[in-house]
């Protein structure tokens, strides 16, 4: 039976930095025999974060957050899968509001404020976690950590890809906004020369993550 990973991607934007990244990974999860499955949360039906209802604490909902709305399928895929990909840009140094929506969930639901048992979930399984910026990788490794460690006692151990001082436009020449910080030649030499790298450590990151 082939195991089953699930890909998520937490950008609005088809076919750009985060969901390019995204679908190489879930191509090298392919390429190992795994089977993938895909959320885009920006399609998804109406959802929120965290409610604070403190339903997933009783015993009987134990590790399931009880809230029933559009991220209801994705909690539940992840629950069942055996490695996940999750992706987002940084806006405005954080990751996005409907990953922040999805983290709160798939987190809070294993967390048991108990000190000898922290964590409900006992079964662990691979996650890569993608991220895409505008600025440079090196701005956000304070946040990945953050995000890497709790991620890793909460779902499983966790491989961190970022991507930084991406291409945002195709042509900024033609923008109405003069977005002077930028050296457009600049960012289309390195979406050329550096990103495809980065989609092949995806795809290879991918291809690896049943085996983390």
């Amino acid at each position: 039976m082939s195991k089953r990973v699930i890909a998520v991607n937490a950008g609005p934007r088809k076919g750009w930095n985060t969901d390019t990244l995204i679908t190489e990974a879930a191509k090298g999860a392919e390429s190992a025999g795994a089977e993938v499955e895909r959320f885009d949360l920006f399609r998804l039906e109406k959802y929120t974060g965290c409610i604070s209802c403190f339903g997933c604490k009783k015993e009987k909902n134990k590790g399931r957050c009880v809230c029933r709305d559009g991220l209801t399928p994705v909690l539940d895929a992840i629950r069942g899968a055996d490695g996940l990909i999750i992706g987002s840009p940084n806006y405005l140094s954080e990751m996005t509001a409907s990953f922040r929506a999805l983290y709160e969930r798939l987190i809070f639901q294993n967390l048991t404020y108990n000190v000898e048992v922290p964590c409900c979930n006992e079964r662990l399984i691979p996650v890569l976690l993608i991220m895409t910026s505008n600025a440079p990788d090196s701005m956000y490794q304070g946040l990945l950590r953050d995000y890497q460690q709790t991620l890793s006692r909460f779902v499983g151990p966790t491989e961190v890809l970022v991507s930084g001082d991406t291409l945002q436009l195709k042509d900024y020449g033609k923008t109405d906004w003069k977005w002077t910080m930028f050296d457009p030649e600049a960012k289309q030499k390195r979406h050329e020369m550096v990103f495809p790298r980065e989609c092949e450590k995806a795809f290879e990151l991918g291809a690896s993550l049943l085996k983390l």
